[in-house]
């Protein structure tokens, strides 16, 4: 008897496979539309450059004359791609490029070169320096490196081992003797950002109260250390203890001397060096010969990693918008920069910090139609870092985004919300711009004079999880929490969601700043990207469908897939189809910095063609999806089942399946039906003898001697160029015995 299957929309993951029967339980690169599963659209890197960082900011803008311009801010560079092409436009500290003379020295043998400057720098390990053309660096004595291998070139610093040294690494060894002078060259800093990867978490614990230490190794030290930057011996580089045994060796690392922290980036066997004083928020002070020193690299407090200050735990991000054809572009706690993508030759310039903004804020964005630039979790007293509040908000005057001070005669402002400890992110919504705290929702809506913004408290216990993970589309605000995800829409709603417990469950709390949220309205979906436990990366996407879903059957779908994860996320709105980012932590060659330590990032367009076009190579997209278990009921045995309802049965009897019709709305390529037998719950699936079943084109049926209490059915394809849509399948499905 040929029985028609219907599977209801979306997964669930909230019950058992032989709960969810007559449901898909999981997939693959598959999305749902208008209630039915089909593959994915493919995607097609834009360019072929391996961009340097992992990309923590992305917008899409349109200048005067219709160009378009993509925004990328990764956690070293900011680019602007147009036309095929990318161009470096981050700021520099120094735009007019400082000089420095016989400043490189060499190993014979090693890719290291060092760099000593006459005073102080401030540059950190991961910070960006770019050499300038100039006709004095000739060469350096001793050494076969030369002015092609520096000049306008950029190089990630390698180490710093004391104020004013720094390492920077070749892509070759030294082949001389060594460098002894060097000529005069000018050297350009760019603008910190911060780590591609969350390192510790915001918040109680950052330092130490409450928290714990994983592998506390001890020493004492060896000479009394004073209340200032010089170490034991008045080096100012080194600390000498009894012994280094069991520390950690390789990269920057932390101690801990009475209730002071101190950096350091190397070791010998009686002594820590390069390091630096007073980290993580603690103070200088004196030490007694034979105090304690413990390992402090690992810390944790309240459950939950912290590594460092709270300035630098959380990863290098950006804000980044646009009023009119000028980008604003904000580093994640740091300054925000101004580009103008109207001036000529714009691409050959670089962005230059706001004059007048603040310098430290932990979210930006323009406030439209009335055209304000609001900071979030910012300074009170503008240019002065140390007064940033992390609940406080700052406005520029209208259309002047270079005034900040409130008088009778502009609109600039400030205020500060109460409820929660800091601002986590902001959106812009069709009727007020929404903000969220760690534990609450706010409206921020344009009044006009006196007030200019009217601000409401709208939701509680409703937090948001991380700074880019909510997006608003068309009237509603949807965003994750560390609670659940939630819906404004006018109420504030907590919305059902039948993965919930498999995300929430896996979910790295510790990297919340790496979720990323999406909209792809071409097919009416909301994407989060998120870190599973044990990774700092995003490694897995959960997608709500706002287009298909109803009250009673909200649609959700996961995707674990390798290939589809994402570190931003934009719309169609300008480029037509959305664009997104890939972070590859593993590959460290990028097309324009040497000495690279901190993985690549790939640019793509999706929802075009049906595989992965990475580097000009095609690969396929693998997709699969499974239901749950069905069996067969008392109607199936009296040949009276007219439904799937009349399918759904205890599992009290045997069923054979001698036929399988497949059905499909759209398929190229080849597809792989798989049909999966149980007899009991709990017990490990065993294929039919007779599959997996290829299914092209053109197959009408599929025999088979499926024989089992209960069926579940796998859709799959795994070579490039398949598509597939899936239609009704048909079982021809016999009773059995009870045995």
């Amino acid at each position: 008897m040929l029985q028609k299957l219907g599977f209801l929309p979306g997964f669930n993951k909230q019950v058992t496979s032989t709960g969810a029967e007559s449901q898909w339980t999981g997939g693959e690169n598959v999305r749902f539309r208008y209630g039915t599963p089909e593959k994915v659209g493919g995607w097609s890197q834009l360019g072929d450059k391996k961009l340097t960082g992992a990309t923590r900011g992305l917008h899409h803008m349109v200048n005067k004359e219709g160009i378009k311009y993509a925004a990328i801010g990764t956690n070293r560079i900011l680019y602007v791609y147009s036309g095929g092409v990318y161009y470096d436009i981050h700021p520099l500290t120094n735009p007019s490029g400082t000089a420095i003379t016989n400043a490189f020295s060499t190993t014979n043998g090693q890719p290291t070169v060092t760099l000593t400057f006459s005073s102080a720098h401030n540059f950190e390990p991961g910070d960006i320096i770019l050499f300038g053309d100039t006709t004095t660096f000739s060469a350096i004595t001793g050494s076969n490196f030369g002015a092609s291998d520096f000049c306008d070139k950029k190089f990630m610093v390698t180490t710093v081992p004391t104020t004013t040294t720094l390492t920077i690494t070749m892509d070759s060894n030294e082949g001389g003797a060594g460098a002894v002078t060097s000529g005069g060259i000018t050297y350009f800093q760019y603008y910190h950002v911060g780590p591609a990867e969350q390192i510790g978490v915001f918040g109680y614990g950052i330092s130490q109260w409450g928290g714990t230490v994983t592998n506390p190794q001890t020493t004492t030290l060896n000479g009394a250390l004073n209340a200032d930057s010089a170490g034991t011996g008045g080096t100012g580089t080194t600390i000498n203890v009894a012994s280094t045994t069991g520390f950690p060796s390789t990269g920057t690392n932390f101690i801990q001397v009475d209730n002071e922290e101190i950096s350091y980036t190397g070791i010998t066997a009686t002594s820590f060096t390069g390091i630096t004083r007073n980290v993580r928020g603690t103070t200088n002070a004196s030490h007694l010969n034979g105090a304690t020193v413990t390992n402090f690299s690992s810390y944790s407090a309240w459950g939950q990693a912290a590594s460092t200050t709270d300035k630098v735990a959380e990863p290098g991000m950006w804000a980044l918008d646009n009023l009119g054809s000028t980008l604003i572009a904000l580093i994640f706690n740091g300054e925000c920069f101004e580009w103008n993508a109207d001036a000529s030759n714009a691409t050959a310039t670089r962005a230059t910090i706001i004059s007048g903004a603040p310098t430290a804020s932990r979210d930006m964005l323009v406030s439209t139609p009335d055209r304000h630039l609001v900071f979030f979790g910012t300074e009170t007293t503008i240019g002065d870092k140390a007064t940033q509040d992390d609940m406080f908000i700052r406005f520029s005057s209208q259309e002047n985004i270079n005034t900040y001070t409130p008088t009778a005669e502009n609109s600039a402002g400030t205020q500060r919300l109460a409820a929660g400890s800091r601002i986590m992110g902001a959106t812009l919504g069709r009727n007020a711009i929404y903000i969220w705290s760690d534990t609450s929702l706010f409206t921020m809506r344009f009044v006009g004079t006196p007030f200019t913004f009217a601000y409401e408290q709208v939701g509680s216990n409703c937090g948001l999880i991380g700074k880019n993970a909510a997006v608003e589309v068309d009237g509603a605000a949807y965003w994750m929490s560390d609670n659940g995800f939630f819906r404004y829409t006018g109420k504030l709603e907590s919305m059902d969601c039948l993965v919930e417990d498999y995300v929430y469950d896996n979910l790295n709390t510790t990297s919340n700043q790496m979720v990323y949220a999406g909209i792809n309205n071409l097919f009416g979906e909301v994407t989060w990207f998120y870190p599973e436990a044990n990774s700092n990366v995003n490694t897995q996407s959960v997608t709500y469908s706002y287009l298909d879903s109803t009250a009673k059957r909200p649609i959700w779908f996961v995707n674990a897939s390798s290939l589809f994860i994402r570190t931003t996320w934009q719309d169609s709105a300008v480029f037509g189809l959305p664009h997104a980012t890939q972070y590859d932590a593993d590959t460290n060659t990028s097309f324009d910095v040497t000495g690279n330590t901190e993985g690549v990032s790939y640019y793509y367009e999706h929802e075009t063609g049906v595989n992965q076009i990475r580097l000009g190579v095609t690969t396929a997209i693998p997709a699969n999806i499974t239901s749950g278990d069905y069996d067969i009921t008392q109607k199936v045995i009296r040949g009276s089942a007219t439904n799937m309802a009349d399918l759904r049965g205890d599992g009290e009897n045997i069923m054979r399946v001698s036929r399988i019709i497949p059905d499909f709305i759209t398929q190229a390529g080849n597809t792989i039906v798989q049909l999966d037998l149980r007899n009991y719950p709990n017990e490990a699936a065993a294929s039919s003898s007779l599959g997996p079943f290829t299914i092209t084109s053109g197959t009408t049926k599929v025999d088979t001697r499926a024989r089992a209490r209960s069926i579940a059915l796998t859709i799959s394809n795994t070579a490039v160029d398949t598509n597939w849509k899936l239609g009704t399948f048909r079982l021809d499905i016999q009773a059995g015995g009870r045995r």
